[in-house]
């Protein structure tokens, strides 16, 4: 389970996530919504201590994290929630050195010091998971982006996280290329994989998404369900975000 209490996050002067109140289930999916700089990428980076709230909590677990102005959190606490984590970011952010097993592969051997033939095995079995093996050996400029979007995702996958955050998992891919990711996130979403995920694609969260939390301004203006969200939302705000991207939704929920 994760929790967010109260969390608020500044950039120097400016404010950007304000009194963040938010609770996911294990193995649940909950799709954070919102129009570019309401600060669902930000909230993500919070959530595995990318960057640093100034104030309230984060349970992750059992983990359980508070913040003060001038108190930094211990390091072992930081620690264990990055190690409770896996990310998945818009870009991909492959290393290009390394071949797609050994990106895979990476976390295991340098954080976690796992042994390199384990590491291996456990790196080819998330590639079959995402349909990858077989391009194991390959190296990731050779791949397309959904190709690398799901050896990313296996990467995030490899320490075995609690949690998987997506930051705009399909934002950067043509249609045809962000459904190959989107039918691996289902999957992963049907073996009951807890995920928090920032998406302008309205589709994937409709898709897979249990929970949906729609931001504005680093606020939470509305969460409920996802059919609740695209279909019957309760605040004006968010059911004028909704209409601006209804073509995205399936016909069956359009509002």
């Amino acid at each position: 389970m994760i929790r967010l209490g109260k969390l608020e996050k500044r950039f120097g002067d400016q404010l950007v996530l304000a009194d963040i109140d938010i609770e996911i289930a294990e193995g649940g999916v909950t799709a954070l919504i919102g129009p570019s700089g309401s600060g669902k990428s930000t909230l993500l980076r919070c959530v595995n201590l990318l960057e640093m709230p100034q104030r309230g909590s984060l349970r992750l677990g059992e983990e359980v994290l508070e913040f003060r102005p001038g108190t930094a959190p211990s390091r072992a606490g930081v620690h264990a929630m990055r190690l409770a984590s896996g990310m998945v970011f818009q870009n991909f952010q492959l290393f290009p050195h390394r071949t797609v097993v050994e990106n895979v592969m990476e976390s295991l051997l340098t954080v976690h010091r796992w042994q390199r033939e384990p590491a291996r095995e456990r790196a080819l079995a998330l590639l079959d998971k995402v349909g990858m093996r077989h391009k194991a050996d390959a190296w990731p400029a050779t791949l397309s982006g959904g190709q690398q979007q799901r050896v990313a995702i296996a990467r995030a996958l490899a320490p075995s996280p609690r949690v998987l955050l997506c930051d705009e998992p399909t934002s950067a891919l043509d249609p045809e290329l962000a459904g190959e990711v989107v039918d691996v996130l289902a999957q992963l979403a049907r073996e009951g994989m807890t995920m928090l995920m920032a998406t302008h694609d309205l589709r994937l969260a409709a898709a897979i998404a249990h929970e949906v939390v729609f931001l504005d301004g680093g606020r939470v203006v509305e969460a409920g369900t996802a059919r609740d969200i695209f279909t019957r939302p309760r605040q004006a705000r968010t059911a004028a975000f909704v209409a601006s991207l209804s073509e995205t939704l399936p016909e069956s929920w359009s509002i």
